[in-house]
């Protein structure tokens, strides 16, 4: 048989609707070799290759045709069985044009959802069987059973928890209280069109806005049985209201001004296994070491010397010193055979600790003429990293020999080597990642388990128990050190049999009215300062009072607890089980790397658990995140997730790409796509609805990848024509109409406008997107496909823009914020909402100057671009939108360190709404030129700007202090949800983002929001800020001026 012709992806993507030779391998051994079109169906192809082979030898020999599977190899050169038969040729994309038929085994159902799913997450479910890991196997099984129950449950639910389970409600925040803020419940009637979806008649009512949805179908169902004199009128409960052309539906106890109500249509509504009993952990009272054996596929210079580093950590916490092998010469497989001591004992290693190597080559550095030193100082050249937990997932203490895969360093601006807050993952590219091979070290015959919860317990009520029986033989020195030798000798053989080493616990004297007061002055300091010994001390010995008095200042006390002496960690445990539960704030923060202990984990878990829907929503970008610090794929973050994810269908679209969009990150690859599968088998009605956005997904990657071909080759006219000619395929056409939107699931994306599509003249050749639905009253709904560029900064800062909205919203003020939507799906892929109806400030300004040169200093250009667009009496209304929309993204902007802010990437809308797009520099890491910060003002606050807010008049200070007042009340209200802001930018520390990696960054969000000062002390610094900006707004008219000849110099 000849061999077939490469195909690469690209050329799939340019022939769909041409014809390609492919050769057929018949069960019989027959080979046939036929033309079939690239956009076939694999059931089509079927049906024409079982017509040729009933000419062939042999053909009395074949089955049903339903009895065989095509197989191929995959671009990723693996051999893929193709279940699903409505797949077309051309989104399969073999490595080669061969197809096998084989023999189908198995169950058929169950290997074509495999098949799916496996297409769906981005990785093969083999894959995740070839890993042939009992922890994998085991999460698998846990999980599957898990989303299983979950999907049976829903089978079973009522007509109103599927509705809001389908399609959750988008209601408006709520002002808290009666507040003289700007949102005030609405007096007006409003006009609202109802229309039959069965007979298609349609109604409009004047209706109350403080009415419920009930009352509006009663209107419409009594009206409907008036005009059409029906002798019975029909039950209003039996049908519900949507909004038109959107997966979106009005039911509940709310009233209507509550939704965002335009057209309605009436339709009809649719147990754990016990641990062995084997000796206690905490008798074990030896060292703990381990035995660095040798190391694989090293690649360095060989003038240099290879040392490892290693260090047990429990958090960011180290447990004890770090320790270093000796030198050896740099070779592939170099050896050292060499045991690494710890300075900890192996009854008090926690049960998160985990074991950080770093591998490093050293130079030395040549010596300075007339130098005098004695020694030479060592240069260290960063080489590979890895991390390992020592206990397993079964929480038995690791022995014998183990290979790990090591992760590529790069140089670290603080020098650090080790990477704790790095994944326990081995890297899974095994072929040519430099791997450590060290042995776990047998400590007993048996194997030996961390304490079980009731054992944790026990030692807790022991403790308890004895030692104010000692206290009579205590003594408070004035250094806060108890005496206590005595009592260990004399307890001595009493803590053995028990395990136990006493330690000094300050649970022996009686609290002073003194030291309650330093209780509460520590607890309630503004600084965020590492605590002294003797502060840390106290807080520990009053840990009871933390629980009853301040419980909220329950991260401050584990932040102090010695995790490396297991009395603490049990008496910690024991009590966090009577600790109140939490608000959602200071769980949050529990969720941080800081806190890897496990019951901590449950603990913050359930104290999330009372998050609504709604609140969830908002915090799950972090919550994602924080998957990425688990040690284990067995955790109550995960169920929890999964849990709510299936309860509520939006949740489960976000939680799906969330997870989706990192699935080409090898170190969270296993675990997300383990998620990622358990989701799709408890919710597979809505794998369906996904698998059709990733379809589409795929499209515009492709004609993305085609525009930036052709683009350099054509003129952009030329260019465009092709994007055009090839949208216009079936295979395209098909894939992009009739699919619900990624970025907001409620919207649906009925037909693609290929006319009104085109590319933008950046870089990376975005897609502009134009869709139409026709129930919306014809509305184009706009979205950018960006193929190149990283949007989970932007999905970071859109996130936290619109947090801020319903913050201010929950306090009365409306500040008229636009907070688009952002979407990554994959790796620098993503999606981001046009806003319909809006234009540039540059181009504003350019359309209303002939020459860029002048046009940033065209103050009218703005006030009379909206007269042209809100003639007459709509015009106060616009300049009213733009005062309080440009007063919450000058105080978002300068709350956030926004940066590169200029005249293309700040807009408005035609209703007279300002607001920013495109954030990549945030929390203060401006741009420079020439090593000069070009950002010379704390937020955007130009003379145009204040012109309409003036209303073109220059006396008209009463508007102007008005927006000043309107910024300084958003600012406060945003100072004083400062450590929720903090909270979740420390979270998505786990994301990896150039700007958000260590603590420095988060500083920015403290000095902004003036968190170490008062309240008065933090008005006056932004009124500071504030006038700063206006004063020197003249640079920003430069910088715009730079910008806009720049931009005119490059077209």
């Amino acid at each position: 048989m000849p061999p077939g012709i490469y195909c690469p992806m690209e050329f799939w993507s340019k022939g769909e609707n041409q014809n390609i030779q492919v050769d057929f391998l018949l069960p019989t051994g027959i080979y046939l070799n036929l033309s079939v079109p690239c956009n076939a169906s694999l059931g089509t192809i079927k049906q024409v290759v079982w017509k040729h082979a009933q000419y062939e030898p042999l053909y009395h020999m074949l089955s049903d045709p339903e009895a065989y599977v095509f197989t191929c190899i995959n671009q990723t050169a693996e051999q893929q069985e193709l279940e699903d038969e409505q797949r077309r040729l051309c989104d399969i994309q073999p490595f080669l044009p061969v197809l096998r038929l084989v023999a189908r085994e198995g169950d058929r159902v169950k290997k074509l959802i495999n098949s799916q799913i496996s297409l769906l997450i981005g990785k093969g479910l083999h894959e995740f069987d070839s890993v042939q890991d009992p922890e994998v196997n085991d999460f698998r099984t846990k999980m599957c059973q898990f989303c299983e129950e979950r999907a049976a449950k829903r089978q079973q639910l009522s007509w109103a928890a599927w509705m809001e389970y389908n399609f959750p409600l988008q209601l408006e925040p709520m002002a808290k209280g009666l507040g003289t803020g700007l949102l005030h419940t609405p007096t007006k009637n409003i006009f609202v069109n109802v229309k039959f979806q069965s007979g298609g008649e349609s109604f409009t009512f004047q209706i109350s806005p403080n009415e419920f949805p009930i009352t509006l179908m009663s209107y419409a169902v009594k009206k409907q049985a008036t005009v059409f004199r029906h002798e019975t009128m029909e039950n209003p409960e039996d049908y519900t209201l949507q909004v038109n052309g959107k997966y979106e539906y009005l039911y509940g106890n709310y009233p209507l001004y509550q939704f965002q109500v335009s057209l309605l249509s009436l339709k009809p509504p649719p147990l754990p296994k016990k641990k062995p009993n084997y000796g206690s952990l905490w008798s074990l009272e030896q060292s703990f070491y381990i035995e660095l054996v040798q190391g694989s596929k090293v690649n360095a210079d060989e003038r240099m010397k290879l040392v490892v580093q290693a260090g047990l950590f429990h958090g960011n916490e180290m447990l004890c010193k770090m320790v270093s092998s000796s030198e050896v010469n740099v070779c592939s497989e170099p050896v050292w055979k060499q045991r690494l001591d710890f300075d900890i004992n192996i009854c008090d290693l926690p049960r998160m600790a985990r074991l950080c190597f770093a591998l490093y080559a050293v130079i030395e550095k040549a010596k300075k003429a007339r130098s005098t030193k004695k020694k030479s100082k060592k240069a260290d050249c960063p080489i590979a990293w890895v991390n390992v937990m020592l206990f397993d997932y079964k929480d038995q203490l690791k022995t014998g020999e183990c290979c790990l895969h090591m992760w590529s360093s790069f140089p670290d601006e603080k020098g650090e080597l080790l990477n704790p807050m790095g994944t326990v993952q081995c890297n899974p590219n095994t072929e040519s990642a430099a791997a450590l091979v060290i042995c776990f070290p047998n400590v007993a015959s048996h194997p030996v388990y961390y304490p079980s919860f009731e054992q944790v317990g026990n030692m807790d009520v022991f403790l308890r128990a004895w030692l104010p029986r000692l206290s009579h033989i205590s003594i408070l020195l004035p250094t806060s050190i108890f005496h206590y030798t005595p009592v260990f000798l004399h307890l001595s053989g009493l803590s053995k049999a028990f395990g136990l080493r006493l330690s000094p616990l300050y649970a022996l004297c009686c609290d002073s009215h003194e030291q309650k007061l330093q209780l509460k002055e520590i607890l309630e300091r503004r600084s965020h300062t590492e605590l002294y010994e003797h502060e840390k001390d106290l807080v520990w010995k009053m840990r009871y009072d933390i629980r009853d008095q301040y419980p909220q200042a329950l991260a401050k006390l584990l932040t102090i607890t010695k995790w490396n002496k297991h009395e603490d960690v049990a008496q910690m445990i024991s009590l966090l089980q009577t600790w109140p539960e939490l608000p959602v704030l200071n769980a949050l923060e529990l969720l941080d790397f800081s806190f890897p202990d496990r019951y901590v984990g449950s603990f913050a878990i359930n104290s999330l658990k009372k998050l609504t829907d709604h609140e969830l929503f908002q915090y799950l970008l972090q919550l994602v995140q924080v998957l990425k610090y688990e040690s284990y794929l067995d955790c109550e973050l995960t169920k929890f997730l999964l849990d709510r994810a299936l309860s509520n269908r939006k949740i489960g679209h976000f939680l799906f790409w969330h997870l989706r969009s990192e699935m080409h990150v090898p170190a969270v690859a296993l675990r997300f796509g383990l998620i990622l599968e358990a989701y799709c088998r408890g919710s597979t009605h809505h794998m369906k609805v996904l698998m059709k956005q990733g379809e589409a997904l795929s499209k515009m990657k492709a004609l993305n990848e085609f525009v930036k071909l052709s683009s350099p080759k054509a003129t952009k006219p030329q260019a465009k024509e092709m994007m055009h000619v090839c949208m216009k395929q079936e295979t395209y056409l098909e894939a992009l109409s009739h699919l619900q939107s990624p970025l907001n699931p409620s919207i649906i994306l009925t037909e693609v406008c290929v006319d009104q599509c085109t590319f933008m003249d950046s870089k990376m050749k975005p897609l502009w997107i134009v869709f139409n639905n026709e129930e919306t009253g014809g509305g184009g709904v706009g979205i950018i496909f960006k193929n190149g560029d990283d949007l989970r900064q932007d999905m970071l800062t859109l996130q936290m823009i619109q947090l801020m909205d319903v913050l201010w919203k929950q306090e009365g003020l409306d500040l008229r914020m636009t907070p688009y939507g952002c979407l990554s799906t994959g790796d620098k892929t993503g999606l981001i909402e046009v806003v319909m109806h809006s234009d540039t400030i540059a181009n504003i300004q350019l359309n209303k100057s002939n020459m860029a040169a002048t046009a940033a200093f065209n103050k009218d250009a703005l006030l009379n671009w909206l007269k042209s667009k809100n003639p007459g009496d709509a015009l106060e209304q616009a300049i009213e939108e733009f005062t309080l929309s440009c007063a919450g993204y000058c105080v978002a902007t300068y709350v956030l360190g926004i940066g590169d802010r200029h005249s293309d990437n700040i807009m408005i809308r035609e209703t007279g709404q300002l607001f920013h797009i495109d954030f990549g520099h945030f929390l203060g890491n401006f741009k420079t030129k020439f090593g000069i910060n070009r950002e010379r003002v704390p937020f955007i606050l130009t003379y145009d700007f204040v012109h309409v807010i003036q209303q073109g008049k220059t006396n008209n200070s009463e508007k102007f202090e008005r927006f000043r007042g309107y910024c300084e009340k958003a600012y406060m209200i945003l100072r004083r949800h400062g450590p929720l802001f903090l909270h979740l930018f420390a979270l998505m520390k786990a994301a990896g983002l150039p700007e958000l990696s260590c603590s420095k960054d988060i500083q920015y969000l403290k000095d902004s929001l003036a968190l170490g000062k008062t309240d008065e002390e933090a008005l006056k610094h932004f009124r500071l800020k504030f006038n700063e900006a206006l004063r020197e707004s003249w640079k920003t008219k430069v910088n715009w001026l730079a910008h806009n000849v720049s931009k005119d110099n490059r077209q």
